[in-house]
């Protein structure tokens, strides 16, 4: 039997970091966006890009998760970084590759008002100011993003995109952290009661937006 996987293809600022931690909580084992040197006792993998990963399984052996064993949860798998610039959830093919080789893998894809996202985007580590227009993004190509009309656009198309990928399928969860009954959704949706929710990584200088949502 294959093991249980958690992938969320949601995009940053989307609560990942908070799902992080409930996963974590929950018993999982989790890579959020970097492996960091607590998240494993393998020297060669510490400090490598969960995307980056993903892409090296899946143009090497077919399998995306091929070197990140280590981890059955995923919470951030998308990255922009110097010249760097790798987003999984965008790609068909690794999502087909991910069911093909693991048949038990359940998706995740947490999602908020796509306008608050775009501005909470905006001022976190120069993301909206300088690595996302920089960097050619699926979806976003080289130059665009610097307005939060675009990123919520962008935003706003992904899900979309995830939607229709997975009409009609049982792998697939889409939940919106606004929603008091997120967590009790994901739980019954991963088959394993989540002790712990709350709010991590917050950005305090955009927590109170002029509109009044929480950033």
């Amino acid at each position: 039997m294959s093991r249980q996987i958690v992938i969320n293809l949601g995009l940053p600022k989307s609560g990942t970091t908070t799902l992080a931690q409930a996963l974590r909580k929950a018993g999982y084992k989790v890579a959020d966006y970097r492996i960091r040197w607590r998240d494993t006792d393998n020297k060669k993998m510490r400090g490598r890009y969960v995307g980056g990963q993903m892409y090296k399984g899946y143009f090497t052996s077919g399998d995306p998760l091929e070197t990140l064993v280590d981890f059955d949860a995923f919470s951030e798998i998308g990255m922009t970084k110097g010249n760097l610039s790798y987003w999984p959830q965008t790609d068909w093919g690794v999502i087909c590759a991910l069911r093909t080789h693991h048949p038990d893998v359940r998706f995740l894809a947490s999602t908020r008002d796509p306008r608050d996202q775009a501005l909470s985007m905006l001022k976190w580590s120069d993301m909206g100011i300088e690595r996302l227009p920089k960097l050619t993004v699926p979806g976003l190509p080289r130059g665009f993003g610097h307005t939060n009309l675009e990123r919520a656009q962008w935003i706003a198309s992904h899900h979309a995109f995830l939607r229709h990928v997975f009409a009609g399928a049982d792998d697939f969860l889409e939940y919106d952290i606004s929603d008091n009954q997120a967590p009790g959704k994901i739980g019954a949706f991963l088959g394993r009661d989540l002790p712990w929710w709350g709010r991590l990584n917050i950005n305090h200088e955009l927590e109170k937006a002029p509109n009044g949502k929480v950033a």
